[in-house]
């Protein structure tokens, strides 16, 4: 690999365009490969197991691309399967987007003495308790309330808007309860939400720091690419080379992409789940304790 090497960022559909608007904001001169598994989302009702066996076909799918570091953009694999992508790729740089975030949520949170943060994510993530224990090594005393809202991935992949009843009545049955215990800051769980965010923030108030990790993500792959020297120094600007993959319905992903990059954003290309079940994996690898 070398600077001019892609960055891969994967997720389970299209809320990880999330982050590559981010990353396109931060570091505009970086090629960005994006993989959706449309196919097999929501990854949040899986067991860890099958998502971490998800994440590392895509990961070998896209190894031909010699990338320089893989962004897992999605709550979900991270907390599941980010020390199984380590282990079977111990020679790249795979990071995710819970630390970052839960870094962000312990900053927002101030000086107060024992903060209350909240946490929305899939069911899979809120599980895995991944937040809790990452918010916990940075602010031991900090009160954490976790909530899964399964119904809001499939809710934003059907393409409805802030506006929509449903959309708004949703959003209010699963933050109610968190606002009634005192909230002082929430942290938006899944790279999906942040299309929701101005709601979700009208929703909870303004005495309440809503975190979207996303820009914490691109710093964070900033910092790591800096460290070692593979910043790509030349380009043409934002969003100069984004090459997307799906494995199922590119028209309608790149319709809907488009809302969460901000701009239009050509069709991707197809690879089908046989094609990701075809290919070897790594061999399994102890995972350091």
């Amino acid at each position: 690999m070398s600077p001019n090497s892609p960055i891969v960022v994967l997720d389970s559909g299209l809320g990880g365009l999330t982050v590559v608007r981010a990353l396109q904001a931060t570091l505009p001169n970086e090629q960005i490969v994006y993989f959706g598994d449309t196919a097999r989302l929501p990854y949040g009702s899986k067991t860890a197991g099958t998502v971490a066996t998800f994440v590392k076909q895509i990961i070998s799918h896209l190894s031909s691309l010699n990338p320089k570091h893989v962004l897992i953009a999605c709550n979900t694999a991270t907390a599941l399967a980010l020390p199984a992508a380590r282990a079977a790729f111990p020679d790249l740089s795979i990071s995710g987007v819970i630390e970052p975030g839960a870094k962000a949520a312990v900053i927002a949170a101030g000086a107060k003495h024992v903060p209350v943060i909240g946490v929305i994510a899939t069911e899979a993530t809120v599980k895995s308790r991944a937040y809790e224990k990452a918010i916990h090594r940075r602010r031991s005393h900090a009160r954490m309330l976790l909530r899964p809202a399964p119904l809001l991935v499939p809710i934003i992949e059907e393409g409805r808007s802030r506006e929509d009843p449903l959309v708004r009545l949703a959003l209010r049955q699963y933050l109610k309860p968190l606002m009634d215990r005192g909230l002082d800051v929430l942290v938006l769980g899944c790279t999906h939400y942040p299309i929701l965010k101005d709601e979700i923030a009208r929703i909870v108030g303004d005495t309440v720091r809503v975190i979207d990790s996303a820009e914490q993500c691109a710093d964070d792959v900033a910092r790591r690419l800096g460290a070692c020297g593979m910043l790509r120094a030349g380009g043409n600007g934002v969003g100069e080379a984004l090459r997307c993959f799906v494995t199922d319905d590119p028209e309608r992903f790149a319709r809907l992409g488009s809302r969460f990059l901000g701009v239009e954003m050509a069709t991707p290309t197809l690879v089908s789940p046989d094609e990701l079940y075809a290919a070897p994996l790594p061999p399994v690898r102890a995972i350091a304790s």
